[in-house]
């Protein structure tokens, strides 16, 4: 059984009960209705518009499309006064996304929006619905999310170099020592895929972690523990955990506070070199830190993507940023190939000739052999 660490499942199957046969709260019946409909064909992954991945979405993605489309249910009926969604018109609709990026239009708290890129893609995914199944009615419907903004911008986050990591370590309470650490070490993706490893997973005597395949997103891996792995047997044995325990069971919200506090205190309230506070330092950053520390100690692409789970290059430099890299070309490496090519024909070059002189020597001593006989020879018939 896969754990669900934010618990999407049981929070989505509560709402859908909620919602059967009833409005959503605080909406027109038209967008109630719409967002219903819209929700449940993405559980079923059907009406899908073309271009997009093909199947059903997850109980996270449908909890999040619930909610955005109530957000432009309310807020639209806010600046345009529509009491349904797909009468919005395209220029409304560009003004509104502008306003949201420039943070004209704010959060409920006076905050502004982040990732407004994201809100921007549910609407056009929800649009390209909308043209499919007024299409199978013989409906044309245009697109007005053509010019939507959808361009993303990469979010702040907080990066720490191994000093800083080993201090936060130094000053962390056990569980949570243990925890960083592991985090540090296997850039693993968490809480998702961390909160599902169990003992059993782990290999030749807790020196290598098998992420099995139903835990993850992309693809299960097995990749060596190359900083945490007595800490983990030491872990395991301390906390007398069978082979079927999971190694950490804790609330994810409760341990991000936690981190947040051990930054601040430890680290103090100054921004990193990648942009977010050390205070807003959640378990995820460390998936980037990782992904820093073990860049320059690769030598494969291809195998760094494989211990973080990673199908495309590009995610490296998405993770890592190029944070904490330095140049370490040394002189052998300013060798060219036709350079090499060359030295390697000379040596090949030097050898043949040192085989034929070795085998001139060896007929030369054969010489002196056969002279030193006949010299003994006639030696011996002078003195008779």
């Amino acid at each position: 059984m896969k754990i669900d660490p934010w618990k999407h499942k049981e929070t989505y199957l509560k709402w859908k009960e909620k919602i059967t046969g009833r409005d959503i709260l605080g909406i027109s019946k038209d967008n109630s209705d719409l967002i219903i409909r819209y929700v449940l064909d993405m559980e079923e992954g059907i009406n899908i518009a073309q271009g997009s991945v093909k199947g059903s979405r997850s109980y996270s993605r449908l909890l999040l499309l619930k909610h955005r489309m109530a957000f432009f249910s309310r807020r639209f009926k806010e600046c345009y006064n529509l009491d349904n969604i797909t009468k919005i018109k395209e220029e409304q609709l560009i003004s509104f996304f502008s306003n949201l990026k420039k943070g004209i239009i704010k959060r409920e708290d006076g905050g502004e929006f982040k990732s407004t890129e994201t809100y921007a893609k549910i609407f056009k995914a929800f649009w390209h619905w909308w043209i499919k199944i007024n299409k199978k009615k013989g409906i044309e419907v245009l697109d007005i999310t053509t010019d939507l903004d959808t361009k993303q911008e990469k979010p702040d986050w907080v990066y720490l170099t191994e000093e800083q990591v080993k201090k936060l370590c130094d000053n962390a309470l056990y569980q949570h020592k243990v925890l960083i650490m592991f985090l540090f070490d296997t850039g693993i993706r968490a809480p998702t895929e961390l909160m599902n490893i169990k003992v059993s997973d782990f290999f030749n005597d807790f020196k290598e972690l098998n992420i099995r395949e139903e835990t993850t997103k992309t693809f299960g891996r097995r990749i060596k523990l190359m900083l945490c792995s007595n800490l983990i047997k030491e872990y395991v044995k301390l906390k007398s955990l069978k082979p079927d325990d999971y190694l950490f069971k804790f609330s994810p919200h409760a341990v991000n506070q936690y981190l947040k506090r051990l930054a601040k205190k430890v680290l103090g309230d100054g921004i990193s070199e990648a942009g977010q506070k050390y205070s807003e330092i959640t378990m995820y950053d460390f998936r980037h830190c990782s992904c820093c520390y073990w860049l320059p100690r690769y030598k494969s692409e291809s195998a760094l993507k494989y211990r973080f789970g990673w199908k495309k290059s590009d995610k490296i430099h998405y993770y890592s940023e190029l944070l904490g890299m330095k140049d370490t070309i040394a002189e052998e490496d300013m060798l060219l190939d036709l350079t090499k090519t060359e030295i390697e024909k000379r040596l090949e070059k030097s050898e043949k000739e040192k085989e034929i002189m070795q085998e001139r020597l060896a007929n030369m001593e054969k010489f002196i052999e056969k002279f030193k006989l006949i010299a003994d020879k006639l030696q011996i018939e002078i003195t008779q």
